[in-house]
């Protein structure tokens, strides 16, 4: 389970034996949401974020910073999941403390 993110205590992640499409599991406590992300020509045009099997969804505040975060850094974890489960690449993990605008 490389863990490529964390921001405001929620862990962005990936597990070792996920699955097309390209997305990304965020987590905090235990509370897990996944997001999706829709591309066509090579470029993101929707982030679909879904509940994650049987767990329960982020709470509201979590959800909000999620999204923040996504905008932001959303073609850096495609890239993360392509060098991952395409090229067989080990992934760095960030931690970013600071609120996103």
């Amino acid at each position: 389970m490389p863990k490529i993110y964390e921001y405001l205590g929620i862990i962005i992640f990936f597990y070792s034996n996920d699955h097309a499409p390209i997305h990304v599991h965020a987590k905090r406590g235990d509370c897990e949401s996944k997001a999706e992300f829709i591309i066509r020509d090579g470029k993101i045009i929707e982030i679909r974020i879904k509940s994650a099997g049987n767990a329960k969804p982020l709470k509201s505040v979590d959800m909000r910073n999620l999204r923040s975060f996504l905008r932001v850094y959303s073609e850096k974890i495609v890239e993360k999941w392509v060098d991952f489960f395409v090229l067989r690449k080990s992934v760095s993990f960030d931690r970013i403390t600071k609120r996103l605008k």
